[in-house]
Parts: structure tokens; sequence; C-alpha cells
């Protein structure tokens, strides 16, 4: 992590507007702020979000387990 830079993830929040995002049947879940926000800090994640919704995840803590370990494994949230 840079000197300069601290960057904090609130993964409880990011969890519960992912999850929302993810379980949302409407097109309009892309127009989420929460979707803006992760294009510009993680744009990777959101293949991966887009998948979650292709394959039905109904339960929270997958997303609550992928934001964890994403994040973690960046260097962030430490």
């Amino acid at each position: 992590m840079p000197q300069f830079f601290h960057i904090e993830v609130n993964e409880k929040a990011l969890t519960d507007a992912l999850f929302e995002f993810v379980v949302d049947p409407h097109a309009s879940r892309n127009e989420r702020p929460v979707i803006e926000e992760i294009h510009t800090f993680a744009p990777n994640m959101v293949s991966v979000l887009e998948n979650m919704v292709i394959d039905g995840v109904e339960e929270k803590r997958f997303i609550a387990e992928y934001i964890h370990i994403a994040f973690r494994e960046s260097g962030l949230n430490d």
C-alpha cells in the first residue's frame, strides 16, 4: 500500500448493496450507484457479480465471502 493513501472498504455496506444488485431481477440494477463505484475502484468485480446474477446466487454470505477475499487480497482493508 502506498504511503500517501489509505483506502478503506466498508465490507458490510458493500455486501448489502451488492446483494441487492445480485438479487434484483430488473435490468435497471446496472444503474445502481454501487455499480458505478465498483466500475471505478474494482472494475473486474462487475463480471463476477454479473455471473452471480446468472447463477442465481440468493445467499448474502457468498457475496460477503467474495468481498472479503477480493479486498483482503488486493491489500485494501488491512
